[in-house]
């Protein structure tokens, strides 16, 4: 599975919106598996949009043929955008499917990890966070992705706010600890991301 991610500042709140209500084409189109996403909760004039394709195959063809007619309906709407991509690796939690109406959260972490600890990096990643982020109430799904550039994208739905503060406050520095991700990650960035039901696919 491929996952897209977009990441721009909206500088035409409404007629942002009002675009986005036009990608509910996007079902009919092979090989597409999902999108959703939301409004930042520290920067409000940033959104987050993620799309879920069956392979990298599908998402170049829709590229080639439908995009730009769903996309024109946002022109002019936003600037910066950040567009990356992600080949899927592993679940968080068990049976990943890109589904949105059950959550009300989803946290988006973006990591950068040195070349000769790239492979003790997804061995923490897979023995030490998911387990604890599996385990942890509210959790609802998440992902694990690679780009190439050693990359990894950690993408996790929750059921609201206050169950995703709480594993925070409670798990993570000890968890870091545990899986030595100081050494690991030469760069680190995310978000919290309040969904917005209107945009689910």
């Amino acid at each position: 599975m491929l996952v897209k991610w977009i990441r721009c500042t909206v500088v035409d709140r409404r007629g942002f919106e009002r675009g986005q209500r036009k990608w509910a084409g996007l079902p009919g189109e092979p090989g597409f598996r999902g999108q959703g996403g939301g409004w930042s909760r520290g920067r409000p004039d940033v959104a987050h949009v993620f799309a879920f394709w069956e392979s990298r195959a599908f998402y170049d063809s829709f590229m080639a043929r439908s995009h730009d007619r769903l996309a024109s309906a946002q022109a002019g709407t936003f600037k910066d955008a950040q567009v990356r991509l992600f080949d899927y690796r592993f679940d968080v939690k068990t049976g990943f499917e890109p589904r949105f109406t059950d959550a009300d959260l989803l946290r988006v972490a973006l990591c950068r990890v040195h070349e000769e600890r790239a492979e003790h990096y997804v061995l923490m990643q897979e023995k030490v966070w998911n387990p604890a982020m599996a385990g942890s109430p509210g959790m609802v799904r998440g992902l694990f992705g690679e780009a190439p550039g050693n990359e990894y994208l950690v993408l996790s739905m929750w059921r609201s706010a206050a169950e995703h503060g709480k594993y925070r406050t409670e798990r993570v520095e000890r968890l870091a600890l545990r899986a030595q991700t100081e050494a690991d990650i030469a760069a680190l960035t995310g978000d919290i991301v309040q969904l917005e039901p209107s945009w689910t696919v």
